[in-house]
C-alpha cells in the first residue's frame, strides 16, 4: 500500500495514498474508472477510423493508370535492363544543364543475393547462437583436441603395450630425451633435484646405483616403485612409453657431474649394467 509521511509538530502521521484500496466500495470505483479509460480509448479509436473512413468517401475519385506490361525477356528482367524505346519512362524528373538521370534499379539477381545473405545470417545465428545445434569454431576446436587426444592416447597404447621391463630399450634420439626430461622436471626434481644431484633420493648422475644402472632395470625400479625408502610406484601416473622416456632421459645424465652431488650410494656399474663394487 502506498502512504505519504507527514510531520506535525514534531510528529509522524501516516496519511492513506489516493490509490490505496480500503474498501470494497474503493475497488469497485476503481474499476469503474479503468472500465471508463478503457471505453474513451475504444471510442477515440473507432471515431479516427470513421474518420478515415469519411475523407474517402468525399475525396475526389481518381482513376488509376493503366500498369504497363513488361515486355522484356527474362534475361533482361534478371539483369535489370530495359530496351532503349523504355528509356523515357526511366527519366527522373529533376535533370541539371539538360543532363538526365535514369532510375535504375539495382538488378534482380543482386537484390536476391543481397537478401540472401541477410536470410541466412539469421538462420546462422539463430541455428549457431541462440538454439546452438551448430558448431561454432571454439566448438569445433574443442571437438578436434578432443579427437586428437583420443588418438594420441590409441597410438600410446599400441606403442606402448609392447613396451615392459624385459622388452624396453634406451632412447637415444633428442625428441625422447626431451619428452623424459619434462617427465623428470615434473615429477622427480622434488627427491632428486634439478640436475638430478640427488636430495632425499639419491644422486642420479655417478656410476652407483642402488637397484641397478640399466635400462631394464630403471624401468622397473619406475614401475614398482621402492616403497620402503620412500620410492612411489608411476605404473599408475605414466604409461610404459613415458617410462622408457623417463629412463632413457636418466640414463643420459652420467657423468654430468652437476654442482652439489650427493655422495655416491649402492653399486658401482659397468657399461654393461655388471655390479663391480660395493660403496
Amino acid at each position: 500500500m502506498n502512504v505519504f509521511i507527514l510531520v506535525d509538530n514534531g510528529g509522524l502521521d501516516i496519511a492513506p495514498s489516493i490509490w490505496a484500496v480500503l474498501s470494497g466500495q474503493d475497488l469497485v470505483m476503481l474499476l469503474l474508472a479503468l472500465v471508463l479509460l478503457a471505453g474513451m480509448v475504444v471510442v477515440g479509436v473507432v471515431s479516427l477510423y470513421l474518420l478515415l473512413i469519411l475523407r474517402k468517401l468525399l475525396g475526389p475519385v481518381t482513376v488509376a493508370a493503366p500498369t504497363p506490361v513488361d515486355t522484356r525477356s527474362l534475361g533482361q528482367w534478371l539483369w535489370g535492363t530495359r530496351p532503349l524505346s523504355q528509356e523515357h519512362d526511366l527519366v527522373m524528373a529533376h535533370s541539371y544543364d539538360g543532363i538526365a538521370e535514369l532510375d535504375n534499379p539495382a538488378p534482380p539477381w543482386f537484390m536476391g543475393l543481397f537478401y540472401g545473405t541477410i536470410a541466412i545470417a539469421v538462420l546462422y545465428m539463430i541455428s549457431y547462437h541462440i538454439v546452438g545445434s551448430g558448431d561454432i569454431m571454439g566448438t569445433e576446436y574443442k571437438q578436434e583436441m578432443a579427437l586428437g587426444d583420443q588418438q594420441r592416447e590409441a597410438y600410446i597404447a599400441k606403442v606402448a603395450g609392447g613396451i615392459n621391463e624385459n622388452t624396453v630399450t634406451r632412447l637415444v634420439d633428442a625428441k625422447g630425451i626431451g619428452a623424459g626430461k619434462v617427465l623428470f622436471v615434473q615429477n622427480c626434481v622434488v627427491c632428486h633435484g634439478a640436475n638430478a644431484e640427488g636430495k632425499v633420493g639419491p644422486n642420479l648422475t655417478d656410476a652407483f646405483w642402488l637397484h641397478g644402472g640399466t635400462v631394464n632395470r630403471i624401468f622397473h625400479t619406475l614401475t614398482e616403485g621402492v616403497p620402503e625408502k620412500g620410492m612411489i610406484s608411476w605404473k599408475k601416473q605414466l604409461n610404459p612409453l613415458q617410462l622408457q622416456q623417463l629412463a632413457s632421459y636418466v640414463m643420459s645424465l652420467q657423468g654430468s657431474n652437476p654442482a652439489g652431488a650427493k655422495a655416491p650410494q649402492g653399486d658401482k656399474e659397468t657399461a654393461a649394467g655388471v655390479p663391480v663394487a660395493m660403496r
